[in-house]
């Protein structure tokens, strides 16, 4: 092993620094979360995620004149081209939707007249692009999978009100299209994740913006990753019919937790503490409960936190704490949005932060930045000296 590698053993490079970062920050012992030097309760409790997706490619909050613009450039930018339609008529019905999601990003890409102007101005404007067509791309593939056409977009409405629109048909009222907005500011942004690091890896060679976030659809797609709100809201609905009082919750975690399964929305790779996330989404959670009539799965998901909160302390294990999948999947599916279409929504959001991401990678400021990541490998492999293996004929192997 050479001199200057250091060895990094089968933990993912967690805890690694690998680059700066002036987009966020995470204090997993305290559960704190901060965009551009903004805590997210605040953002959460009076931004838009239009504003915050602004700040989070701009570095700073915009005047009114310039969120005007901005929000402008968005809603002009909705339509999807025609054939970016005529391609998704043509993917198999029963195609996940993040794998068309994925398989849509290069063709968006193709649309693009900037694919290949990489500026600054420009990479700032295909993110625009980006944004605005994400939820587009996922809502025209949802109506056309169940044999429906695709809606226009609705400029008079929100970009979280817009996509409802789009997906469902109906025109959410002001209180869950604020509701979404208010997911999508949460979801936007978690520093180097591993989407996040896989669209910034990929730049990093000089790649376009579409190349990078087609990595990172793909990095979001991966059970470890992604999908893990639609997982608890499974896990919900089988506890519901298995468990017929939220009084024998408590047998269950500990069955669960005794058993070595997973509760799904427990624990995560940075935070120590409670997701001050999932704090604002369980608030959601209970108040839409009572709106639409499921307080039951309000209930046992609160019952459920109680309960494995309680039983992991009892082992030690106190860190293992709720997570922002824990609540948005019932508060998605209580705002009639399929399971499947779960993981694709935090995409709609998170697309915001990977734009930032990939931006800040082309244009690091560091002077001493490599040109592009290129981490070591140690050889663990057959070995056969300095001089390699000897290669034997076909013939000399056998049969």
């Amino acid at each position: 092993m050479a001199a200057d590698t250091v060895r990094i053993k089968n933990i993912g490079l967690r805890g690694v620094a690998v680059a700066d970062t002036k987009i966020s920050y995470i204090d997993g012992e305290n559960g704190v979360l901060i965009y551009r030097g903004f805590r997210i309760e605040e953002l959460a409790e009076q931004s838009t995620f239009m504003e915050t997706v602004s700040l989070l490619l701009n570095g700073y909050l915009p005047r009114g004149s310039e969120l005007e613009r901005f929000e402008s450039q968005v809603v002009q930018s909705r339509d999807l081209p025609g054939f970016v339609l005529e391609c998704l008529e043509k993917f198999p019905k029963d195609a996940d939707p993040m794998d068309v999601l994925q398989a849509s990003v290069p063709i968006l890409g193709i649309a693009d007249p900037e694919l290949y102007d990489d500026s600054r101005e420009a990479n700032t404007r295909k993110a625009v692009r980006l944004i605005a067509r994400f939820p587009a791309v996922i809502a025209a593939w949802h109506r056309i999978r169940n044999g429906q056409k695709p809606l226009p977009p609705d400029n008079a409405l929100c970009h979280a009100g817009n996509f409802l629109w789009q997906l469902t048909g109906k025109k959410p009222d002001k209180e869950t299209a604020r509701d979404l907005d208010v997911c999508l500011i949460l979801h936007a942004e978690h520093t180097f994740n591993a989407s996040t690091f896989a669209c910034r890896e990929v730049v990093s060679t000089k790649a376009h913006m579409y190349a990078g976030i087609s990595a990172g659809v793909g990095a979001l797609s991966g059970s470890l990753h992604g999908g893990a709100n639609a997982r608890v809201m499974k896990m919900l609905l089988q506890v519901i019919s298995e468990v017929k009082s939220v009084d024998e919750i408590g047998a269950w975690v500990k069955n669960m937790i005794g058993s070595g399964r997973i509760i799904m929305g427990m624990g995560h790779a940075v935070y120590k503490t409670v997701d001050p996330r999932a704090k604002i989404l369980k608030l959601m959670s209970h108040r839409l409960a009572e709106k639409s009539g499921h307080q039951k799965w309000y209930e046992y998901l609160d019952r459920i936190e109680e309960e494995g909160h309680k039983e992991f302390l009892s082992l030690g294990k106190s860190s293992i704490r709720t997570n922002v999948d824990f609540y948005s999947g019932s508060v998605y599916a209580m705002m009639g949005i399929p399971i499947d279409m779960m993981t694709p929504v935090f995409a709609v959001s998170r697309i915001a932060g990977w734009c930032a991401h990939i931006i800040e990678e082309k244009f690091a400021e560091a002077q001493d930045k490599p040109a592009l990541y290129r981490p070591e490998a140690e050889y663990v492999g057959h070995y056969c000296g300095v001089v390699g293996c000897t290669y034997e004929p076909l013939a000399a192997r056998g049969k």
